[in-house]
């Protein structure tokens, strides 16, 4: 019995370190309706260097595919998608070739297997990406793709497939160059997309919103504290004792375990649980709920009941609002080459919905004959809410917005705007 075991191992070993993307993408396969092993194995995936890819209408299979370093999603992990409008979307693809628009998707395929519900779940999922500009765009255009859809159906059940064209391939175009492009989901609701559908963030994090100032608010990023591995035989800290943190961390799931609550916390570089007692989980429930984002300060110890480390929480916070008592300025780099008038006006009009403030605002300037900063005079101060970084980022570009932060344990900075 041992040996038997022994050989598997030994052959499965022997597969993922030769073949690492094909063993990943059958374990995904085998996994893909377990959403919490699924989680687990593309964290393992981006640990071994493999690039796990977005499923895709026009290259996914339905269970997940391999190819060099890199998998492809697939559509039959997609939740609300089932395996009949899987097939049905790789039939046609294969017979007809790839999809050249939303609309084009929706004329060829039967709207019966792909109805309203699935073909969101698809948008959502990121699956049809390829398909146009963005996600919000492609929402924007589903009812009239739906309807166009509709109509070719029931053209082609009276008969009248090539009558006047109406089943040509060209009839949906008109309709998909008329629709306008509009401004992409907010980051927030597009990852809050792909959890519903995929139940994990593929595309990025919550926390990557805070990543630029995210070393002045923590202690250790939870990827560092978990890759540590405890002594055989050593005598580790027990009960309240252990080593003092502060980490950063989406809520990713909330359980009760005998006196205690039991939270895990994931930053995007790794898991860890936290844990109140009851009476601090009264005092901090409000702040504790599935995708908050807080900030957990306490005693890191090994747990042997768990077989991993566990962060006794002596205090939670929300992060947003930490950011925004200990963010002092927010620095922008100004575009090269930007028309300065128009980009004028849509930062003012931008910073004059979060004013007043106590967080300043400098702008960064730098062109082949000059560099320097302008500070902005305290009547541009603003609240350095999630929602005005966000829209800086959108508007000037992630790389040219940051924010400043008072050291740990400094008094809140008043606004540094006019020196």
């Amino acid at each position: 019995h041992a040996a038997a075991y022994a050989l598997l191992s030994y052959q499965t070993a022997y597969l993922k370190a030769h073949y690492p993307a094909q063993f990943m993408a059958a374990m995904l396969s085998a996994d893909m309706d377990h959403t919490d092993k699924v989680v687990t194995l593309i964290r393992e995936c981006a640990e071994m260097g493999l690039a796990v890819l977005p499923p895709d209408v026009n290259s996914s299979q339905y269970t997940f595919t391999a190819a060099d370093r890199t998998i492809r999603y697939g559509l039959g992990a997609v939740r609300g998608v089932g395996q009949g409008a899987v097939e049905a979307v790789i039939r046609e693809r294969e017979a007809r070739g790839p999809f050249a628009s939303l609309e084009d998707l929706c004329r060829r395929l039967d709207l019966q297997k792909l109805n309203r519900r699935v073909l969101e779940a698809l948008l959502r999922s990121g699956s049809c990406d390829a398909l146009g500009p963005n996600r919000a765009t492609l929402m924007a255009r589903l009812p009239r793709a739906l309807h166009l859809g509709e109509q070719d159906s029931k053209a082609s059940r009276a008969g009248q497939d090539d009558l006047f064209g109406l089943g040509a391939p060209e009839a949906s175009a008109p309709a998909a160059a008329r629709a306008p492009e509009l401004p992409e989901w907010p980051e927030s609701v597009r990852l809050a997309g792909e959890r519903e559908t995929l139940g994990l963030y593929l595309t990025g994090h919550p926390m990557a919103a805070f990543e630029s100032g995210l070393a002045r608010l923590v202690s250790h990023r939870i990827g560092a504290l978990i890759a540590e591995r405890p002594m055989a035989g050593a005598d580790f800290p027990r009960g309240r004792g252990g080593r003092p943190v502060t980490v950063a961390g989406l809520i990713d799931e909330v359980r009760k375990r005998g006196p205690r609550v039991i939270l895990t916390l994931d930053d995007g570089t790794g898991r860890i649980e936290a844990s109140l007692f009851d009476e601090q989980y009264q005092q901090y429930r409000a702040l504790i709920g599935k995708d908050a984002l807080v900030l957990a300060e306490g005693q890191l110890r090994y747990d042997e009941f768990s077989d991993g480390w566990r962060i006794g929480v002596r205090r939670l916070s929300d992060l947003a609002k930490v950011r925004e008592q200990q963010a002092r300025r927010i620095v922008l780099a100004w575009p090269a080459g930007a028309d300065s008038s128009a980009l004028q006006r849509r930062l003012a009009e931008l910073l004059g919905r979060f004013r007043p403030g106590p967080c300043a605002v400098a702008i960064e300037y730098a062109a082949a004959a000059a560099r320097g900063m302008l500070a902005l005079g305290p009547e541009w101060c603003v609240q350095p809410v999630a929602e005005l970084i966000e829209s800086l980022e959108k508007l000037l570009g992630g790389s040219a917005v940051r924010v400043l932060y008072s050291a740990p344990g400094d008094a809140p900075q008043r606004s540094e705007g006019g020196r």
